[in-house]
């Protein structure tokens, strides 16, 4: 069974025709769908599904606490360190679900460092990876770094390659299902 990871931007919170038809096309091949719990994208799409009645679904949540679950689908929890806090913490999740799917169809706006690095993460993990970059109201498939750089604008792709670049700190996670 494919699974697609499908996030993004948190200051977005509404999914357009262009999106929901891709997002079809994913239910339609019975892919089983990632999901994170934030507000803004994640939320959406959840509603989304929900809306669908799709059921095959699964919400990656930090410790014991899911922030949203439209669906009430299944959560993968995933257990961290109690000093991360904020951004760092929450990519503990982002991190799994880059390693679990087999794809990844990330939603956009050209300035989240979060959505960012998910993109980045699914590279490493050798995935295809499908953004909708909703400035410019446009899909592209993404397989490397020079793709990603390619729809960077020099603003973006300054501060948020310089952050990618730093050495991330080391992490590790212990997972749980429910």
């Amino acid at each position: 069974m494919n699974k697609v990871f499908i996030g993004g931007s948190i200051k977005l919170s509404k999914i357009n025709k262009e999106i929901k038809r891709r997002i079809d096309n994913i239910i339609e091949n019975r892919y089983t769908i990632l999901i994170g719990d934030a507000n803004g994208i994640d939320k959406s799409v959840q509603e989304y599904l929900f809306s669908k009645n799709y059921s095959d679904v699964v919400v990656f949540c930090i410790r014991d606490q899911c922030r949203n679950n439209v669906g009430n689908w299944k959560v993968k929890y995933i257990e961290a360190n109690y000093e991360l806090k904020g951004r760092h913490l929450y990519a503990l999740k982002d991190i799994e679900m880059a390693k679990d799917t087999d794809f990844g169809m990330m939603i956009w706006d050209g300035r989240s460092a979060g959505t960012f690095n998910n993109i980045v993460n699914l590279i490493k993990f050798n995935k295809k990876i499908l953004v909708y970059l909703s400035p410019k109201k446009l899909f592209y498939n993404i397989s490397n770094i020079s793709d990603l750089e390619s729809i960077c604008s020099e603003k973006v792709e300054k501060k948020l390659f310089s952050d990618f670049y730093e050495k991330p700190k080391e992490i590790s996670t212990i997972q749980k299902e429910v």
